[in-house]
């Protein structure tokens, strides 16, 4: 059985999902993490933890201690400006992978000429780079031209999210599944809900993911008039998502940055009408009318509205991305290519 050492946050839930893909996979999975949570059937490596960017300057001896406990076959790091750093000092001669996030690549490396280099640095020890978007790979590829750089998304359980008839949902009810931190721009969606509330007085919105926002998230709420329209839910498990999804017609995700967001496909999956920023990552899911521009609180605003006023374009809309998400969502496809991809870079080892 070959061992793969992922490095990467272990109470995040997309590196979780991608250790129980492996896992099932019949590969052995550990984690080496600054974030610890346990997980059936994966070992940890704890490292001390991490509270400011440059910490991770520091937890280079703790990392390659615990590589070398591990003596894995394979390290795929997630992030290239953290783990994917450690990942790059401490491979030594095992096969390295890094996976980008989003904005590790988008937004990181622009910041300082010395992070643009110490990104390109970790991403050149790699074997194989992987983003979840056009946008992300392309970045990738600029900065480590030899590295062979593959789109691979997240995807979607399409066993855990699917749609539910249109004719079954209360009203028109809209959902957030991002965190409430600032990139991801919920007060915008508040404030876009309080003008809806002025032509839909029933118009309801659910707020998943939690973050360190919520205090100020609900104040919000509070001021623009809108708290009993708005459910903080706050982190929720697949199946409590999946339930809320549910009820809703319309999933809004309006983040400055992103790559492909799970979230943006969770509520495709499920036969949600989707407004999302308009970014790279969108526009490679949605048609234009789905997109609007970065912190654009009146047009969201208008297009929420319409769809509120005529649910037709908006169920149809619902519907092909439903259609989309099962010919290209499957989490299960995304994570049998990583599974052939870890195998061959195995092979020229």
């Amino acid at each position: 059985m070959k061992h793969l050492c992922l490095l990467g946050d272990a109470n995040h839930v997309h590196l979780r999902r991608w250790a129980a893909e492996m896992v099932a996979r019949g590969w052995r999975v550990s984690v080496v993490t600054a974030r610890p949570e346990s997980q059936a059937g994966v070992t940890q490596c704890v490292l001390q933890p991490v509270f400011k960017p440059w910490d991770w300057l520091f937890r280079v001896k703790d990392a390659r201690r615990a590589v070398e406990m591990l003596k894995p076959d394979l390290i795929h790091a997630h992030y290239v400006t953290s783990y994917g750093y450690l990942g790059a000092r401490v491979a030594d001669r095992r096969p390295l992978l890094i996976t980008a996030w989003g904005s590790d690549l988008l937004v990181t490396p622009r910041e300082s000429w010395l992070k643009r280099w110490l990104t390109a640095w970790s991403l050149r020890r790699a074997r194989a780079v992987t983003g979840d978007s056009a946008d992300l790979v392309a970045v990738a590829r600029e900065l480590a031209p030899q590295v062979p750089a593959h789109e691979v998304h997240w995807g979607v359980d399409l066993s855990r999210f699917a749609p539910v008839s249109w004719g079954q949902k209360p009203g028109f009810e809209a959902v957030s599944l991002r965190s409430w931190a600032p990139n991801y721009r919920i007060d915008l969606i508040l404030r876009a809900l309080a003008r809806v509330r002025q032509q839909h007085p029933g118009a309801h919105l659910h707020l998943l993911g939690g973050g360190p926002d919520e205090a100020a998230l609900r104040a919000l709420a509070q001021e623009l008039g809108v708290e009993s329209a708005a459910t903080f839910h706050g982190r929720l498990d697949d199946a409590g998502m999946a339930a809320v999804m549910a009820r809703c017609k319309l999933s809004i995700s309006v983040p400055r940055s992103d790559a492909t967001s799970v979230s943006l496909l969770e509520g495709m999956a499920c036969g949600l009408a989707v407004l999302a920023s308009d970014l790279p990552a969108n526009r490679q899911w949605l048609p234009p009318e789905c997109c609007v521009p970065v912190d654009d609180e009146a047009l969201l605003a208008q297009r929420w509205s319409a769809w509120a006023a005529e649910e037709a374009p908006a169920a149809a809309q619902g519907q092909a991305n439903a259609e989309r998400m099962v010919r290209e969502g499957a989490r299960s496809v995304q994570m049998d290519r990583v599974d052939a991809l870890y195998r061959a870079v195995l092979n020229q080892a």
